[in-house]
C-alpha cells in the first residue's frame, strides 16, 4: 500500500474481500438470504416451549467500547457454602433463523464473523446480530442460559442449560470495568445506575479468578496473542492500538476461564450433526 495513498480503507476492504474468496469463505449474503431477512421484522416471541422469565436478574453486557452486537450477558447469585451461581445468557438466534434456511447455510459455511482491519464480514446480517437477536440494553430477548454453580475452590459443581427471557440492564466496556475492579478508576456510570450491580460483578470476578487459579493448578497455560486495531481518520489509517488482555475479559466466557478445561466435569451428551446458531455465536 502506497504511503501517499489516502484511501487506505477501500484498499484494505478490497484485499479482505479477495482473501475471503481465496479461502473459500462467503464475503456477501446471497439473494435468498437477503429475501429471508426482509421477512424478519421483529424479535422472536415465545412459542410455547418452556421458557423461564429471568428479566429481573442483574444482567449486564461487557464488551468493547464500540461493540454493537451484544451476544451474551452475565449475572450471578450467592449460594450457601461460599458457592456462586454464574449464569451466562447467549442470544437465541435459532428462535428467528431456522435450520436449513439460506441465512443458516451462510452462517454454517463461514462458522464465525471475520474481523479485518477495514471491515467486518458478519456471520449473521447486522439486522439480526446488532438488533433483533442482540441482547441490547433495555430490551427483552429470548436467550439460552448456561448456568454453573462454582465452589469456593473454583470447581464447577453443578450445571444446567435452559431457555429464558432476559433483559440487559447495563451496557459496560472492558477497559472501564477493569480499571474499576483493579482500583484504578471510578465506577462506570452505567454500573452505578443499577442498584446492586457493582457487588454482582465483583462476585462474578471472584468466581472467574478462582476458576482461573484452579485451571493453572491443573496445568493450564495462559496464552496471549498480539492483536492490533487500526485507528482511522476518515479513510486514512493514523495509528494502531494494541488490544491487551484484562481482568474484565476473564468474566466473559470465551475470553476467560468460565468454560475452561480442567474445571468442570461434563457428563455424556447426545451428539448431533448440527451446532445451533446460538452455540456458534
Amino acid at each position: 500500500m502506497n504511503a501517499k495513498d489516502k484511501h487506505h480503507r477501500s484498499i484494505l476492504q478490497d484485499i479482505a474481500h479477495k482473501a475471503m474468496l481465496e479461502r473459500g469463505l462467503l464475503p456477501d449474503f446471497s439473494a435468498a438470504a437477503l429475501a429471508e431477512l426482509e421477512k424478519i421484522q421483529a424479535p422472536a416471541a415465545l412459542n410455547g416451549e418452556p421458557t423461564r422469565d429471568l428479566r429481573g436478574l442483574l444482567w449486564a453486557s461487557i464488551d468493547n467500547d464500540d461493540s454493537r452486537d451484544m451476544d451474551q450477558l452475565t449475572a450471578a447469585e450467592a449460594m450457601p457454602g461460599d458457592k456462586v451461581k454464574i449464569m451466562v445468557a447467549v442470544a437465541d438466534v435459532d428462535a428467528l433463523v431456522k435450520n436449513g434456511s439460506a441465512i443458516d447455510e451462510h452462517a454454517r459455511h463461514n462458522t464465525t464473523s471475520v474481523y479485518t482491519a477495514a471491515m467486518i464480514f458478519p456471520m449473521l446480517p447486522e439486522k439480526l446480530s446488532t438488533n433483533l437477536t442482540s441482547l441490547n440494553f433495555n430490551e427483552d430477548r429470548l436467550s439460552i442460559i448456561v448456568e454453573m454453580v462454582v465452589g469456593a475452590d473454583g470447581s464447577v459443581q453443578e450445571s444446567d442449560i435452559y431457555k429464558a427471557r432476559v433483559r440487559n440492564h447495563s451496557k459496560l466496556a472492558y477497559n472501564r470495568v477493569t480499571a474499576w475492579l483493579e482500583g484504578n478508576g471510578d465506577e462506570p456510570e452505567a454500573m452505578a445506575a443499577v442498584n446492586g450491580l457493582d457487588e454482582n460483578l465483583r462476585m462474578q470476578d471472584r468466581a472467574a479468578q478462582s476458576m482461573k487459579n484452579l485451571r493453572h493448578f491443573h496445568g493450564a497455560l495462559s496464552l496471549e496473542t498480539i492483536e492490533a486495531r487500526p485507528v482511522f481518520d476518515g479513510d486514512e489509517i493514523r495509528d494502531l492500538e494494541m488490544e491487551k488482555k484484562n481482568r474484565a475479559k476473564d468474566i466473559i466466557p470465551g475470553r476467560g476461564p468460565v468454560f475452561g478445561l480442567g474445571t468442570c466435569r461434563i457428563g455424556p451428551q447426545k451428539q448431533t450433526a448440527r451446532r445451533s446458531l446460538s452455540e456458534r455465536r
